[in-house]
C-alpha cells in the first residue's frame, strides 16, 4: 500500500503535469460521509463557503450515523469520511479503506434531561447516572442506529454496573439522528446523551430554559474526538484522492483550525480545534 507521502507526491505530480495549476486552483466536487453533529451544527454550512473559494473546489456531504458514514467510506460512495468514533476509524485505515486518520477537533457529550431530574442525577459520573437510571427505570431516549454518539453510549453502559438495557420498556431506541432524538426524550420527559454541539443547537430554537437542560457533563468518558479521513483510491479506483486529500490539508491548517475555533452559538463555542495534537 503507498504511503500518504507517496499518494501526496503522486497527486502533485499529477496536477502540474496534467492541469499545470496548483492544488490550491483546483476544481470539482468532493463528496463527504459525515456524522450528523457537523450538519446539524451548521459547521460544514460554515466552513464550505471558504473552503471553495480557496481551493475551487465544492464540498458535498450526507450526514448519518458514523457507522453508516463509515460504511459509505468502504463501499466507494464518497471520496472522505469526516467522524468521531476512534475505534470505528482506526479500523477503517488499518483495512486500508482510509488513507491516514487525521484529528481534526473535539467537543464533549453531556447527559441531559429534564429540569426537575426525577433521577437526581446532577453532578454525577456519567456511568453512574446510567446505573441510577437503569436501577429506576427512568426514561431513556438512545439513538439506537450505531452512529458515534450511540457507540459512546454503549461504552458507558459497560462501564457501569447495569447491563445495556435494550429490552426494557424505559429505553426509548428512536433509529433517528441527534436532533430528533432530542425532541423525543423532551416528549417523553427523558434522559439522553448528546454531544454539546448538536445540544447547543437544540437549546437554540428555545427562548426560554429548553424542555431538556445538561445535567451530567465533565467526565472524562464523555470527551467526543472527531477526525477526517481521505479515501484510500488503491481500495476504491473512483476516490478523488487529490480533492480528499486538498480538504484534509485545508482543514488542520492553522487558519481552518480558528475558523472553527471561531465558530459559536448563543456565545458559545462548539467544537475545540487540535488538529497539532
Amino acid at each position: 500500500m503507498a504511503s500518504r507521502i507517496q499518494i501526496l507526491i503522486m497527486t502533485a505530480l499529477a496536477l502540474v503535469f496534467f492541469t499545470g495549476t496548483p492544488a490550491q486552483s483546483q476544481s470539482g466536487v468532493l463528496m463527504m460521509a459525515t456524522t450528523t453533529s457537523t450538519d446539524n451544527t451548521g459547521l460544514l454550512e460554515y466552513l464550505a463557503p471558504p473552503f471553495k473559494e480557496q481551493t475551487g473546489i465544492e464540498l458535498r456531504w450526507v450526514a448519518t450515523g458514523t457507522g453508516k458514514a463509515i460504511a459509505l467510506g468502504r463501499n466507494c460512495d464518497v471520496d472522505i469520511v469526516f467522524t468521531h468514533d476512534p475505534g470505528m476509524e482506526e479500523d477503517f485505515v488499518g483495512d486500508g479503506y482510509g488513507v491516514e486518520r487525521v484529528l481534526v477537533m473535539y467537543n464533549d457529550f453531556v447527559i441531559v434531561g429534564p429540569e426537575s431530574d426525577p433521577g437526581d442525577i446532577k453532578g454525577m459520573t456519567a456511568a453512574g447516572a446510567m446505573e441510577t437510571m437503569s436501577a429506576k427505570g427512568l426514561p431513556f431516549a438512545s439513538r439506537g442506529d450505531k452512529s458515534g454518539t450511540h457507540l459512546a453510549e454503549l461504552g458507558i453502559w459497560k462501564k457501569s454496573s447495569a447491563a445495556v438495557p435494550e429490552k426494557e420498556p424505559w429505553y426509548i431506541q428512536t433509529g433517528q439522528g441527534m436532533i430528533n432524538t432530542l425532541i423525543v426524550a423532551s416528549e417523553r420527559q427523558a434522559y439522553c446523551l448528546t454531544d454539546r454541539g448538536t445540544y447547543i443547537t437544540f437549546e437554540a430554537r428555545y427562548e426560554d430554559t429548553p424542555p431538556l437542560v445538561i445535567l451530567v457533563e465533565g467526565d472524562e468518558v464523555l470527551r467526543n474526538q472527531y477526525a477526517v479521513m481521505a479515501v484510500n483510491p488503491e481500495k476504491c479506483g473512483n476516490a478523488k484522492i487529490d480533492l480528499a486529500q486538498t480538504f484534509v490539508d485545508w482543514i488542520v491548517s492553522p487558519e481552518t483550525q480558528e475558523l472553527i475555533g471561531e465558530f459559536t452559538l448563543l456565545g458559545k463555542m462548539l467544537f475545540y480545534p487540535n488538529a497539532d495534537n
